[in-house]
């Protein structure tokens, strides 16, 4: 029984390379922080953090545009998805909200998250159900070549249906 706790403390000056009364002892002894050291980083993570929110739902935003209106059918949605994809695509631009600088600021590779948002949209615009086209004959063509009905038979299927 008494080997285990050896072990422990074998292990434990092997891992950091103190003795466990160092350890013991540095529990106790201040650390050496300069005043302006400790204000600037405080500093840092308050002024920093509201942008940092902002950047983070501009990008959260674009994306979700991004993949809400990729198949919109109005132009509005259109619209949306264009804006989106343009600036997300965007490269090398010097300006504060541009892609590439939100996601260096967030700690995201750009060229990684764009490269995911691009095999996204080929995957779902690979998945995305075919339509089929129909080509109809113009009206006046499907009344002449279909059977005639009296008129008072018509009006009975329209009354019937609730037209």
């Amino acid at each position: 029984m008494q080997a285990a706790p050896d072990r422990e403390v074998v292990f434990m000056t092997y891992e950091t390379g103190l003795s466990v009364e160092e350890k013991v002892s540095s529990l106790f002894q201040p650390d050496t922080l300069l005043p302006a050291q400790y204000f600037e980083t405080f500093r840092r993570k308050s002024h920093l953090e509201p942008e940092k929110r902002l950047m983070l739902a501009v990008l959260e935003d674009a994306v979700a545009c991004f993949q809400k209106y990729l198949l919109a059918r109005d132009g509005r949605g259109r619209a949306m998805f264009r804006e989106a994809e343009q600036w997300i695509l965007e490269e090398e631009s010097d300006w504060l909200f541009s892609f590439e600088n939100i996601c260096e600021v967030l700690g995201f590779n750009p060229r990684y998250v764009r490269g995911g948002l691009v095999r996204w949209k080929e995957a779902t615009l690979q998945a995305r159900p075919k339509a089929k086209v129909y080509h109809l004959a113009p009206r006046k063509a499907r009344r002449s070549s279909g059977a005639a009905l009296p008129a008072r038979t018509g009006q009975r299927l329209l009354k019937a249906v609730g037209r």
